[in-house]
């Protein structure tokens, strides 16, 4: 399993079924040397696609921000986790964590509902 959820500030869910696919946006200011690195199983999620798309400003300046898609495949029912830590190319350890709990085929426990 990758992480605990005490591990984190913030989680996101999201709800699937197995043998579809769900995507996560995430913010990348490549101008800055940002890039989000994603860790799963692989037995439970398959990465179908990761596509960036750039953002034009109104000037056509030179900053190369924009958005980064993750589309993944539900392989497996449970509650698992995708971690992307956002990386810099000259740094060793990530700046920032997003963590996403999938709750395929099922509802996802949040602290809300066991303190219920």
């Amino acid at each position: 399993m990758l992480g605990k959820s005490e591990d984190w500030k913030q989680e996101k869910t999201l709800e699937c079924r197995t043998g579809r696919t769900f995507q996560i946006r995430l913010w990348e200011d490549r101008t800055r040397g940002e890039i989000y690195v994603p860790q799963y199983d692989p037995h439970v999620f398959s990465l179908v696609n990761d596509d960036y798309e750039r953002a034009v400003g109104e000037n056509w300046n030179i900053v190369d921000s924009g958005k980064r898609v993750f589309e993944f495949k539900a392989d497996k029912p449970g509650t698992h986790r995708i971690v992307f830590e956002k990386r810099m190319g000259w740094r060793f350890t990530a700046e920032d964590r997003r963590v996403y709990v999938i709750a395929v085929d099922g509802e996802a426990k949040t602290k809300s509902s066991e303190n219920a």
